[in-house]
């Protein structure tokens, strides 16, 4: 069996890294007859610029905030002929907001996942959640080090817990006899306390020193020794600060010569020496918020005796008498806990041999054999699911509830407030038009289609804005403040066409005469403008328009040569700018790209014109091979676009893009009746949910909102009106699509028992 590792990895200074190296030793040693029993490969993460003089078996290093580093992993993993992978996962070593870098890495590997966790949140952020949650969904085994953790996983972030494996950690096989070490040490005379580990506040050191005094009175032969360097977080940003108010601590209260700070960060053979010379092992951490602690297993792994607060990992560990709890911040219970084992050496040796005994059962060789078996086991029964592109894959029980909460809360009785700090209306940025427009077109398709009473409610809303907005010439505003004040006189073209697509859609969908007689006036002011239009995604979205208004009144010779005129000039614009290797409208894609081949696909029902249509079709591939790549829809980054012969972005990702990719699919479903066109609509909506560039969802399931997009250091959890609207415009198109589909004679037959599911 061939394992890879994901985690820090010794030179690197790093508890993980301490954990990677002991396990991938433990599951790869040698057997009796001196043989290899399993090869391993060791990518190492890199924290931020730092570079490391790794041993042979690191293959790969990765930077930590470097995202083009994780994919290339994937990649080599790969193709390494490797049968298991096991990450080490603990938060601030992997690049991104939240460390969600490691995400797309995990997606990309073919073979079987072990995720060990080395922390899980009690109260994570939205972020923190969101990652671990989707880790674990793609982890086929997941490996804590103690019930609490199982706890935690599934009841805050819903894992199976068939999912979860306990498996402590573990500790070096490593013993130095204590006299021995005592004498090596010079501490023959000594009661030797001991804290080891990287340095910060949370340490909770200064409880130890301040109860000294009080131990001292009756046993001034102690020592507390504190072996280990600062934390590299808490040395970048605070420096020695925390070290600095320990020395100086320790001068006030005289204990020069009963503290020892030694600032280096010691191999695992002279820590288990300390360790064998300690007579009580102290963790004084300041609150319970540990689920995993290294140095705590380390220390009964060695037989000390240990005090400690009761965070989580000790307060389940010390159970059965293997240790002592003390209150958290509390230096007197401390002292009287240590003077009690002090002035007890019975008791001191019973705890100590209660840890000796704990600690033979957790050796590294043991793990190691565990860690094996769990391996094998997914093997024998696991296989990377691998998407299978035959058939139709449209699901609409994955879809979440539809619900226009968000949308209710970024409404007022003027209209839809455009942007969001997180989920709560940002009123500074007032209202504009195209997203008025596309809430009336989203409101229209929730009444159509769900009879949805609160969209039919809103609805009046968002149309008196555009009417509002209207200028005599027939042009619109675009930007309002929210005090009612103009921001502009004549809006950009994008939003003129936006309008113009609602309002054909609101024509041919009215729910009764007042809205159909509102929304006609408003177009046919309008109209006098489609021929000055030069945007050609304006001319896109009008064409949209012109053809929904097309369909509940096909006579309108007047408005076919309108369509005839526009779609033209679409074609016009492919003709000039298309070349063998670029069959694109323009000399670059930029945002919302999918609604030009959408505008030819209407045009194409209407017109039935084949030239038109091969052209749609043709850019519309294009479109698809240059954003399915991987299997799953990855936008064109508005940060920079894709400029022909330039680089792609990747970055500022957009939910109205999805959208558009989204409508685009359906349509080439109408035109041309083949399915495919509703697996890549479906792929092209799970973007929403989570099949992205960063395997995060970007629709928030708090908020029924959806996040402004994909950013490099992670998702925008702003839910501003274009990008909720986007996912629930979306959204009804999915299930509008499941219903085309269900009508087709092929699924009736495919699927006898199939009823209709609304979401």
């Amino acid at each position: 069996m061939k394992i890879a590792y994901i985690g820090t990895y010794p030179p690197r200074e790093c508890g993980i890294g301490t954990f990677t190296q002991n396990l991938a030793l433990a599951m790869t040693g040698k057997n009796h007859q001196g043989e290899k029993i399993h090869k391993r490969l060791i990518i190492a993460m890199n924290d931020y610029d730092e570079t490391y003089t790794y041993p042979p078996e690191v293959k790969l290093t990765i930077r930590q905030e470097q995202q083009a580093d994780y994919l290339k992993a994937a990649n080599f993993i790969n193709s390494n002929g490797v049968d298991v992978c096991i990450l080490e996962h603990e938060f601030g070593i992997f690049g991104g907001s939240g460390g969600v870098y490691v995400l797309p890495l995990l997606h990309h590997l073919k073979i079987p996942i072990i995720v060990t966790l080395h922390t899980i949140l009690e109260n994570p952020t939205y972020t923190e959640k969101a990652i671990l949650k989707e880790i674990c969904k793609m982890a086929d085994s997941i490996v804590v080090m103690n019930q609490m953790a199982i706890t935690f996983l599934t009841s805050i972030y819903d894992v199976p817990s068939k999912k979860i494996n306990l498996i402590e950690h573990g500790v070096p096989d490593i013993q130095f006899d204590k006299k021995q070490s005592k004498t090596e040490f010079k501490l023959k005379k000594k009661k030797v306390l001991m804290t080891f580990g990287f340095i910060g506040r949370n340490k909770g050191i200064e409880t130890v020193i301040k109860a000294l005094p009080q131990i001292i009175k009756t046993h001034p032969e102690i020592l507390y020794m504190v072996l280990g360097k600062t934390h590299p977080n808490v040395l970048r940003y605070s420096g020695e600060e925390y070290r600095n108010y320990l020395q100086l601590l320790i001068k006030n209260l005289k204990l020069q010569d009963h503290v020892l700070l030694l600032n280096e960060f010691i191999d695992e053979t002279e820590l288990f020496k300390y360790l064998s010379a300690c007579d009580i092992y102290i963790t004084p951490y300041i609150n319970e918020a540990q689920i995993t602690s290294g140095t705590l297993t380390y220390a009964m792994g060695a037989g000390c005796a240990v005090v400690s607060t009761p965070y989580w990992h000790a307060a389940e560990l010390l159970q059965n008498g293997k240790g002592r709890l003390f209150n958290f911040n509390d230096p007197d219970d401390l002292a009287y806990t240590l003077n009690e084992l002090l002035d007890n050496p019975d008791k001191l040796k019973e705890i100590q041999s209660k840890a000796l005994k704990y600690g033979k059962g957790i050796k590294w060789p043991k793990i190691g054999e565990k860690y094996i078996d769990l391996a094998q086991d997914i093997l024998k029964s696991t296989k990377k699911e691998i998407l299978n592109e035959e058939g139709t894959i449209i699901d609409p029980l994955i879809l979440p509830p539809f619900s226009l909460a968000h949308i209710k809360r970024l409404t007022d009785d003027t209209g839809i407030i455009q942007h969001a700090k997180f989920g709560i209306p940002n009123l500074k940025e007032g209202y504009c038009l195209d997203d008025n427009a596309r809430a009336l077109l989203m409101s229209l398709m929730a009444f159509n289609q769900k009879k949805n009473s609160l969209a039919l409610e809103l609805m009046p809303v968002y149309l008196s804005y555009i009417h509002y907005m209207q200028n005599e010439d027939g042009t619109f505003r675009n930007f309002l403040s929210f005090n009612r004040n103009f921001l502009d006189i004549t809006g950009s073209e994008d939003s003129f066409g936006r309008t113009i697509w609602a309002l054909g859609y609101l024509i041919g969908n009215a729910p009764n005469d007042a809205y159909y007689q509102n929304g006609k006036l408003v177009f046919f002011n309008a109209v006098p403008n489609f021929g000055k239009l030069k945007s050609i995604r304006s001319i896109a979205n009008t064409i949209i328009g012109i053809c929904y208004y097309l369909k509940s009144n096909p006579a309108d010779e007047e408005m076919l040569s309108q369509l005839k005129n526009l779609s033209s000039k679409l074609v016009t614009h492919y003709e000039e700018n298309s070349t063998e290797d670029w069959k694109w409208f323009e000399n670059l894609l930029a945002y919302d790209n999918g609604i030009l081949p959408l505008a030819l696909l209407h045009a194409t029902q209407i017109l039935n014109d084949d030239y038109m249509q091969s052209v749609a079709l043709e850019a519309m591939n294009f479109l698809t091979e240059q954003t399915f790549n991987n299997g799953y829809l990855s936008i064109i980054g508005n940060k920079k676009w894709y400029v022909k012969d330039q680089e792609r972005s990747m970055f500022a990702q957009q939910p109205v893009d999805a959208l558009a990719m989204v409508l685009m699919y359906y349509q080439a479903f109408l035109v041309t009746k083949d399915k495919e066109f509703l697996n890549k609509l479906f792929l092209s909506f799970m973007w929403f949910l989570g099949e992205n560039d960063l395997r995060m969802s970007l629709y928030d399931f708090d908020t029924k909102g959806c996040c402004d997009g994909i950013e490099n250091y992670g998702v925008n959890r702003n839910q501003g009106a274009e990008s909720s609207l986007a996912y629930l415009i979306s959204h009804l198109t999915v299930l509008k699509a499941y219903e085309k589909l269900y009508q087709t004679k092929e699924f009736k037959a495919a699927n006898p028992s199939k009823i209709m599911v609304s979401s």
